[in-house]
């Protein structure tokens, strides 16, 4: 257990996440890994990327509308243009951005505002010129096609940048893991509060709503989403809630995704509502050795293709092919994104192995449906690479499946929590009536 559990707050008295400390190294690794690759300069439009280049952040409302960039030259600071007033908000809060380096500058607003990708294209070009970098190649992690041919309309040459990103953030600092395993706890916490309320009745979005609730309260400042998905609706996999109520019987499993200062979490626990049938149980610890394995398996220098052997073909659970069960059997980074390097999956990782190094922090997510064609069990474990094996961060109990939901009592005592949903399959006269009939028309048969 080497990895450290706080608060949500700062404090004087201990050290805890050290904010000063993970924006000087994010900017130090961003401007390693530029100086390395053959780029001039760096552009980003990705939210992700600039708050780690920049450590500046207005909000999620933002993460989809492209509006925001930055530039990252070779050998000098960052630039960052910003949505109206708040690159004023930047010079007065953010003074590691330095002076005159945080300034006022949007893009299109995805195609809705005419004439800002020429704008956007000028800013570049006379930062790139004033220091000798226009001949350079420009990477750009993700960009409109306005804007791309806007740069390219100014001499500029425009590459793939968000590959290199990708590199320089796959290996986390300490705080970042701090940052991270904090999220993780969270989830543990409304996790708790989830498995107390399942019940028949409860619906999918009251679900959702009260891990929602829950995680504001704690300090989250985003939730990306909560998967929850109950009964027939467990196999095939949907990816979205609905406003289905829970019943007796039913499975329930779940995705978590928020973030704490920006890191994220990824974070699927299954559950039975009241009982469990058999086949779930089956399904379950198929899902759960399954993951196992996968963990047993990772410490540095290993390759994600060594990881992933160990996994299901897709064939064997019910798909035609590794694309169509994509994300089932499933690993990926997690950081400032929820998905990030390295990606473990049949799909790609034969192909394009990576390997694991010490400080990666990723989640290894497994499902197994059950022979009744609608059950299903899905376990996620979010874990940091250690340099000799790992630590699994996400914590609320999953060895096991877990049975929420009050307890209900017969004439016989506590109901099992093992028990089909049909009821006329739990009745054991009634099964031993039926094979004796089988035996007595089987031995009368001539």
């Amino acid at each position: 257990m080497g990895i450290r559990s706080y608060g949500v707050m700062g404090v004087d008295w201990e050290e805890r996440v050290n904010f000063d400390r993970l924006r000087t190294e994010r900017l130090a690794r961003a401007k390693a890994g530029l100086e390395r690759s053959e780029l001039g300069a760096l552009l980003c439009f990705d939210m992700s990327n600039i708050r780690y280049i920049t450590a500046t952040h207005i909000g999620m409302w933002a993460v989809d509308k492209y509006v925001r960039f930055c530039l990252l030259p070779q050998g000098d600071e960052p630039i960052m243009w910003d949505f109206g007033s708040a690159a004023r908000h930047h010079k007065l809060y953010n003074p590691w951005l330095g002076e005159d380096r945080s300034r006022a500058g949007i893009s299109t607003l995805r195609g809705s505002v005419v004439g800002r990708a020429e704008a956007v294209a000028e800013k570049i070009r006379v930062e790139l010129d004033q220091l000798g970098l226009l001949g350079e190649p420009l990477g750009v992690d993700i960009v409109e096609l306005p804007v791309l041919r806007a740069l390219e309309a100014a001499g500029i040459t425009v590459v793939d940048g968000q590959a290199l990103m990708q590199d320089i953030r796959i290996v986390k600092t300490e705080d970042e893991i701090t940052l991270l395993n904090t999220a993780c706890a969270m989830v543990d916490a409304a996790y708790e509060d989830l498995f107390r309320k399942l019940r028949p009745g409860f619906r999918e979005n009251d679900c959702v709503a009260l891990v929602s609730k829950r995680l504001f309260e704690l300090g989250s400042e985003h939730i990306e989403g909560v998967n929850a998905i109950s009964g027939e609706r467990c196999s095939p996999h949907p990816h979205v809630f609905t406003d289905r109520m829970l019943r007796p019987g039913d499975p329930a499993y779940f995705d978590i995704l928020h973030a704490y200062n920006g890191y994220r979490t990824c974070y699927y626990r299954t559950f039975a509502v009241g009982s469990a049938s058999r086949g779930l149980v089956d399904a379950y610890k198929r899902c759960r050795d399954i993951l196992d394995h996968a963990i047993s398996l990772i410490r540095p220098g290993v390759s994600t293709a060594d990881v992933v052997a160990v996994w299901p073909k897709a064939q064997e659970f019910g798909f035609p092919d590794e694309e169509a069960a994509f994300a089932l059997q499933y690993g990926h980074g997690v950081g400032l994104s929820s998905w990030e390097k390295p990606i473990f999956s049949r799909l790609v990782s034969f192909d394009y192995p990576e390997t694991i190094e010490e400080g990666m922090v990723f989640a290894l997510e497994t499902f197994w449906p059950a022979a009744d064609g609608w059950q299903a069990a899905r376990i996620e474990e979010q874990l940091v690479v250690t340099a000799d094996g790992c630590e699994v961060i996400t914590r609320f109990p999953a060895e096991e499946l877990l049975v929420a939901g009050v307890k209900h009592y017969t004439v016989g005592g506590e109901l099992p929590g093992i028990r089909e949903t049909q009821s006329n399959l739990n009745n054991p006269s009634l099964l031993d009536a039926v094979v004796e009939s089988a035996q007595f028309e089987g031995s009368h048969a001539d």
